[in-house]
């Protein structure tokens, strides 16, 4: 990617469909202009201005409809259009912004108390939990930092349970969360802690009855994320919460595909651990946060020891950059959280309803209510979702987590749900963020509904319902 792209903002990162020399010489707004303290940055722009003005312009395809980025030429000249915003998201520029200064000349260790480049340090590092702690409704000095929403969840978790282990030995999660929170359990269940695995509906909502009836005197913990990352339901968290006080039981929630993009407040909600990803808002990778209320009190073990950083929970030093991007990342997501959620919700709507306009037989998975718009998962009947994802070059896709896509396994998620694993394998995911845009969309539409038309065209099972035969009525027989 050209680095003077980048610095001049949304042009560049929304990519456009007018010609990349007019994208290299558009206006942006100010808000996105870099400031004064990322000079260094300007400089480098500048020096590759020559380099980048003669670079290759590389189009996907020629059914493109005119996309075109500016980059490194590839092996087969293709940059496809990015629509899986729940694996990651672009950094903003305005993230970027932010974070230069403290990759630059305010490069102290927030920890230094004994002079300036500390402190200085340590002010944005401040604002930053200011920040985080505003657009979820809690105190900056029940911020933690991480390394991630995986770390989060370890913490959290295995936290909890060993801090309170012998007094309470039960801890209730979903068989739909995230991996790192399945296996954060396993490794309690082979400590010698009871976990119990609630059932999700057709809908991926878990039960209150369920959840209720799973609550024992020894349970220390319930873990249930906010959103899905697969299928983007949205739990009743406020539910939750209220039954998990009422029990004196503390209540954990994966966060990572939820922050920034449904409103969160952890007092109304009573959340008393909530996790954070920052490349999952438009923020850096290698950063996360995690939530700990201090009032009731949670205790944990935690997971680093070393200098006491965090409050104890964390040792190590935090990475400022890193620290300050995820605060700006918060505190852009506070102040335009409500129009990218209505934005999203158009082009979701957009994308959903050209799909099935054009082609039959393509389910959605997960509520349609309860739900993130910006987090699509649907399933093509009669057709091999991996087959779809290959003939789909031009767009970058998923059919589940980043985190399990190289397994050739149907989701589990999916199969929670009760669904075939026909069905489960047909399922792509498609992530819509903050840079997507309508013409991407309609692009997306055109061309998974000429894929699928032609996948379908070659399979035995589609011909046999274009004639009226019921499959599922059909009884096959093996092979000796």
């Amino acid at each position: 990617m050209s680095l003077l792209r980048f610095a001049q903002g949304p042009a560049r990162m929304l990519r456009s469909v007018r010609p990349a020399a007019q994208i290299a010489h558009s206006s942006v707004l100010p808000r996105f202009v870099v400031s004064p303290a990322a000079s260094a940055f300007h400089t480098s722009a500048k020096r590759m201005q020559t380099a980048a003005e003669s670079q290759t312009v590389l189009t996907p395809s020629s059914e493109s409809l005119g996309f075109e980025v500016t980059g490194v030429e590839t092996a087969n000249n293709t940059r496809p259009i990015y629509m899986d915003m729940q694996a990651t998201s672009p950094t903003d520029p305005r993230v970027l912004d932010a974070m230069l200064p403290y990759m630059t000349e305010l490069y102290g260790n927030p920890h230094s108390r004994t002079h300036s480049y500390g402190w200085e340090s340590e002010k944005g590092v401040d604002q930053a939990r200011e920040d985080i702690a505003k657009l979820i409704g809690a105190d900056a000095k029940e911020i933690v930092f991480t390394s991630g929403a995986t770390e989060s969840n370890n913490l959290s978790i295995k936290g909890v349970a060993r801090f309170y282990k012998g007094k309470k030995n039960h801890i209730i999660t979903t068989q739909t969360e995230h991996k790192c929170v399945l296996d954060s359990c396993r490794v309690l269940s082979d400590e010698g802690f009871d976990v119990t695995y609630l059932p999700v509906g057709k809908n991926g909502l878990i039960s209150m009855d369920d959840l209720k009836a799973a609550i024992r005197p020894d349970t220390a913990l319930v873990s249930i994320m906010a959103v899905n990352n697969e299928i983007g339901v949205i739990q009743p968290l406020e539910e939750i919460g209220a039954l998990c006080r009422s029990k004196k039981i503390f209540f954990h929630t994966d966060a990572a595909q939820a922050i920034g993009k449904i409103p969160i407040d952890v007092t109304k909600m009573n959340i008393d651990l909530l996790s954070i990803s920052g490349h999952k808002i438009y923020g850096p990778k290698g950063v996360g946060a995690l939530y700990v209320r201090r009032r009731p009190r949670v205790r944990l073990v935690p997971l680093l020891t070393g200098g006491g950083q965090e409050r104890g929970l964390r040792s190590g030093t935090v990475a400022a950059p890193l620290a300050v991007g995820l605060g700006e990342a918060c505190r852009i997501a506070t102040e335009e959280m409500a129009y990218d959620h209505e934005r999203v919700k158009r082009l979701s709507e957009r994308l959903i309803n050209g799909i099935q306009s054009k082609v039959t037989h393509v389910y959605r998975n997960g509520d349609d209510v309860q739900t993130y718009p910006g987090c699509v998962n649907l399933s093509f009947a009669y057709v091999e979702g991996e087959s779809l994802l290959m003939a789909l070059k031009d767009i970058a896709l998923s059919s589940g987590s980043a985190c399990t896509s190289a397994s050739l396994e149907p989701s589990y998620v999916l199969r929670a749900l009760g669904a075939e694993d026909d069905m489960a394998h047909s399922s792509i995911r498609f992530g819509i963020g903050r840079f997507t845009t309508e013409e991407e969309i309609d692009f997306v539409v055109q061309r998974v509904t000429a894929h699928v038309d032609k996948l379908r065209e070659m399979s035995p099972l589609w011909e046999m319902v274009q004639e009226g035969i019921d499959i599922s009525k059909i009884e096959w027989a093996q092979h000796a």
